[in-house]
């Protein structure tokens, strides 16, 4: 671990206030360190790798998850074990890859477990962005998707602001969507999901609890 400018860096991750995670110290090949795989519902093992990728917003590592089961209601999570905020920003650079039936990523905050947990998701087959609340394993609508342009093989800025019951999401900087819900009031962890088929990379990961 080295101090460079105040700031504590080791294995891609900066740390102050918060933290950031850009995988390019992690081994290739494998699941980052300090990180929990986990899979909401059945289906092939979710397959998660630190890669290298060309476009990569902070190159030359990227987080992808690679394994295209078709089972629609199959979610591969990768949960950051590094902060249990209750309240945060938490963001990640997401590029959706491939995938006949989905193309989707997103952000998981106050995760208890594979079957509890809030989701931002952004779809780049439905061009949409959504809040859900999955609860005892079912993903459940808390705000109305609202449409906009996910694209194929291109990077994208997916942010969630958590203030109590409130939830802001914002792409590319611009907040898009919010809700409120009030199932899971307490602290939990943060960190990425996929469903069904989506081939999905992730990058910049950033969580700021408050």
């Amino acid at each position: 671990m080295t101090k460079v400018l105040g700031f504590w860096v080791s294995f891609g991750l900066l740390a102050s206030s918060g933290r950031v995670v850009t995988f390019d110290r992690a081994a290739v090949g494998h699941p980052p360190a300090g990180w929990t795989v986990a899979m909401t519902h059945t289906g092939a093992a979710p397959r998660w790798e630190v890669r290298e990728d060309t476009s990569a917003p902070l190159p030359p590592y990227v987080l992808l998850q690679f394994s295209a089961d078709h089972h629609s209601d199959r979610c591969p999570l990768a949960i950051f074990d590094g902060v249990s905020p209750r309240d945060c920003d938490v963001s990640v650079r997401i590029k959706p890859v491939s995938g006949l039936q989905d193309q989707s990523g997103g952000l998981v905050w106050r995760y208890r477990d594979p079957n509890n947990y809030y989701l931002a998701r952004a779809d780049a087959v439905s061009h949409n962005v959504a809040i859900y609340r999955v609860h005892d394993g079912e993903r459940l609508p808390i705000a109305t998707a609202v449409p906009h342009d996910i694209e194929q093989n291109a990077w994208n800025i997916l942010k969630v602001s958590v203030r109590g019951s409130r939830f802001q999401v914002y792409v590319n900087h611009r907040r898009v969507l919010q809700a409120e819900d009030y199932t899971f009031r307490t602290a939990g962890k943060v960190g990425l999901w996929t469903v069904a088929d989506s081939v999905t990379s992730f990058d910049d990961f950033r969580v700021y609890p408050k």
